[in-house]
């Protein structure tokens, strides 16, 4: 039976992530770290490439599932004929010791349990070294250890775990997966009740600060926990999403790795934190971002690893078949070498931002790399560039580029007021500032159609141009902006929902960009157009999965979500856009 992206719920300890279908099965992990290899691929392939199904033995179980309260705590029920159980999933937070925790209860009659772990270590590849006692198995593969602690007797089938076993009403059955070291010694038991109970009240209390701030509190309390779960804790990164290989287009060849930290997402990420009330995170990210830019900006990526490494090793995975076929399956991310100059505004961006919400700040550190950005972005401004949306073909002048060009110097003579820049600088940079507005508004406008377009000397039209007002590039008031925006619900918009670009002539039809719905809704808020800026957002609200996910796009055709999943970028513009409207 084919599995939807949106039948799957997301848990993690913030150091990385599982995802869970609604059938009980765990399809994604990767282990110990976001970026690092899976041991369960079963999402980008079948069940031979690791997974650990947790389900009633009878198929065709009637199944709800939730989060319990402002946690990452997955209630998943199923029912069957002859009773009903309730299965409680979550990763254990707060402590070096790793654990995914399964817990089993019995609500109603009695029902039939199947479990089957099979660890497949390099993505699916790798059978681990098996040793299997009646209640504890091991798994060993390199240097990764992993161990299941049982209450039911497990046995070992080739090279799977696997338990048979009944549950009564009353009953409870606790499953714990631990991570470890093949070198160190092995993990010792946890407590589950007090694991689950320590787990939950981390949650409610870091989420607590957006209460009563939205007409939306629980679908933006929700999407505040899905970015903490992907903010590695020692770092500050948050990672794109936890999965890679999920098609931006069903069956092609779109399928990215996603498990990186983009500078693009850097001032939404910021201001989604600031908005929200979480200026602790807020300092957090910004501190990461300082420290993975460090240096000379000419070698800045357009993202790291989650730790701020810079090394992003790229190779495919032939044997996986790929999510519905969907190939080939990248590991890695060739886009982090791209030249895509909007990220050099968007570092200034939010460094402006930061000290306008007087984050504390290390100011000569921050002043040096201010300096060695706007001095890189007047050498660089004028070449073209991959762009927002990291096109594939040959580079091209793209409007938004140039649009944060025009921001990063725009921020930095902000940013410079009162500090020791000599006024001949100053000039020189209001001059330059004032050219990339000039050419921009030259090259990058449409006469005939009124309306600013994708790149230099094209009349394509392309969402990223609704960001021209959010950064102040022109009042939204100016009769260019209004026809622009105009233009992009117009061409771009689809059952009340917002594509990147134009449709492609080659047949294939990539999803709405679910950010871009937000795009168009914030300029509506601009406008004062306040019932169809809700109507955008609530269409947005709409698409979110049974337990408040989104992923990256919506396919409009088949009705359903497409790309990596859940999309950090998503949630980021669902928590802005409801405070805005609010």
């Amino acid at each position: 039976m084919r599995k939807r992206i949106e039948d799957y719920a997301l848990i993690g300890d913030r150091q990385s992530a599982a995802l869970i279908c609604r059938d009980g099965s765990i399809d994604w992990l990767c282990w110990p770290r976001f970026d690092n290899d899976a041991c369960f691929a079963a999402l980008l392939g079948n069940e031979q490439h690791g997974r650990w199904l947790l389900a009633p033995r009878v198929a065709g179980s009637k199944t709800t599932r939730r989060y319990r309260p402002d946690t990452l705590t997955l209630e998943t029920r199923h029912t069957v004929a002859s009773g009903r159980v309730l299965v409680i999933d979550l990763m254990r937070i707060g402590t070096r010791q790793r654990a995914i925790i399964r817990q089993l209860i019995g609500e109603a009659g009695d029902v039939d349990m199947v479990l089957d772990l099979n660890m497949r270590f390099d993505y699916g590849r790798v059978p681990p070294w098996l040793r299997v006692a009646p209640r504890m198995a091991t798994a060993v593969a390199g240097p990764d250890l992993v161990i299941l602690r049982s209450e039911v007797d497990l046995k070992r089938e080739d090279q799977r775990i696997t338990a048979s076993f009944h549950v009564r009403v009353g009953q409870t059955f606790n499953f714990v997966l631990q991570y470890g070291r093949s070198f160190e010694p092995v993990p010792a038991p946890i407590d589950v009740a007090d694991c689950i109970a320590e787990t939950e009240r981390c949650w409610v209390e870091w989420v607590q600060p957006a209460a009563g701030r939205t007409p939306w509190p629980l679908a933006v309390k929700r999407s505040l926990i899905t970015l903490q779960a992907l903010a590695h804790p020692a770092s500050g990164g948050i990672v794109a999403a936890p999965t890679m290989g999920l098609p931006e287009i069903a069956g092609g060849s779109a399928n990215w790795d996603y498990r990186y930290c983009w500078l693009r997402d850097s001032t939404l990420t910021l201001e989604a934190f600031l908005n929200a009330g979480f200026r602790r995170e807020a300092q957090i990210w910004r501190d990461w971002l300082l420290r993975a830019v460090a240096g000379d900006p000419g070698h800045m990526q357009t993202m790291y690893r989650c730790d701020g490494a810079r090394h992003i090793e790229t190779y495919e995975i032939p044997w996986l078949p790929g999510y519905e076929g969907a190939r080939p399956v990248r590991v890695g991310n060739a886009a982090s070498k791209q030249v895509q100059l909007d990220i050099y505004g968007e570092v200034l961006d939010l460094l402006y931002v930061s000290e306008q919400a007087s984050i504390e700040q290390d100011r000569p550190r921050e002043i040096q790399v201010e300096q060695a950005i706007v001095d890189h972005i007047e050498s660089i401004w004028e070449r073209p560039d991959r762009g927002i949306w990291e096109a594939q073909g040959p580079p091209r002048h793209f409007t938004y580029s140039k649009v944060m060009a025009w921001v990063g110097v725009d921020r930095f003579l902000k940013l410079s007021a009162g500090r020791s820049v000599s006024a001949a600088r100053r000039h020189e940079l209001e001059t330059l500032r004032d050219n990339i507005h000039a050419r921009i508004c030259r090259d990058g406008f449409d006469t005939s159609s009124g309306n600013f377009v994708k790149s230099f000397g094209s009349d394509e039209i392309d969402a990223s141009l609704l960001r021209l007002p959010q950064v102040g590039f022109l009042p939204i008031s100016d009769a260019r902006i209004a026809r622009t925006i105009d233009a992009a619900e117009r061409i771009l918009g689809e059952d009340g929902l917002i594509r990147r670009s134009q449709r492609n002539n080659d047949g294939a039809d990539e999803g709405a960009f679910l950010i871009c719905t937000c795009w168009l809704a914030n300029c509506r808020v601009m406008q004062g157009r306040m019932r169809e800026a809700r109507a955008h957002f609530e269409r947005l609200l709409s698409l979110r999965n049974d337990v408040g996910l989104l992923a990256e796009e919506w396919d409009v055709g088949s009705r359903r979500l497409m790309g990596n999943f859940p999309q950090a970028l998503s949630h980021l513009a669902l928590v802005n856009t409801a405070l805005r409207l609010s």
